[in-house]
């Protein structure tokens, strides 16, 4: 990683949020948060960011000044949780920012499906009930349908019918579990089969 900047300055700060913008930085520094529950948030608003298709965000850590050591627990956390996000498609690159800030470069959606899955993770993602796919509005799966058949297209298989089906179901579970849930669960869901179309638009 590139060497530590100096201290934030206000010109700094004001590089960062015009740059940035309230809505593509966490602050977690501010919070306060056990290492834990940083990460989980952290990971909660990194992959909604990815479906935002926000491209960079920050992330602000802190600089540990008044921990133990002066080595900051949360940002250790942050560190970790960042690479494991990155073997999981979610994050393509991270850049440290400054003492307490990383620079994140999230993944297409479309990463998701194409990330190996790993053997061994130390928290487990969560992972997507095949179930609920059934439950799902006809719009839906009309739209998961198209991006399981832009996905088979991409491939270049020759009967992509024989294979829509389980391919849905491959979209589903690597989308799904990037969606938070609540009462507009299905509508955030499919905005991130939206956002993994237009990359196969883009291409």
């Amino acid at each position: 990683m590139p060497q530590h900047r100096p201290p934030l300055t206000p010109l700094f700060r004001a590089l960062d949020e015009a740059r940035f913008g309230a809505e593509r930085t966490l602050n977690l520094h501010t919070a306060l948060p056990s290492p834990y529950h940083a990460a989980r948030r952290a990971e909660m608003w990194l992959r909604e960011q990815q479906v935002a298709s926000a491209g960079e965000v920050l992330v602000i850590t802190g600089r540990g000044s008044h921990s133990a050591d002066n080595v900051s627990v949360v940002r250790e956390a942050i560190v970790k949780l960042l690479a494991s996000l990155r073997r999981r498609g979610v994050v393509s690159g991270v850049e440290e920012h400054g003492p307490g800030s990383f620079v994140v470069r999230l993944a297409p959606v479309t990463a998701l499906r194409d990330a190996p899955r790993r053997r061994r993770e130390r928290t487990p993602p969560r992972v997507a009930d095949p179930r609920a796919l059934a439950g799902l509005s006809d719009d839906t799966r009309e739209l998961l349908r198209a991006l399981a058949m832009r996905a088979l297209e991409e491939l270049r298989i020759d009967t992509p019918d024989r294979f829509l089906e389980s391919e849905m179901r491959a979209q589903f579970a690597s989308l799904a579990p990037s969606v938070p849930e609540g009462p507009d669960h299905e509508a955030r869901f499919r905005a991130a089969i939206a956002a993994a179309l237009a990359v196969y638009d883009d291409g």
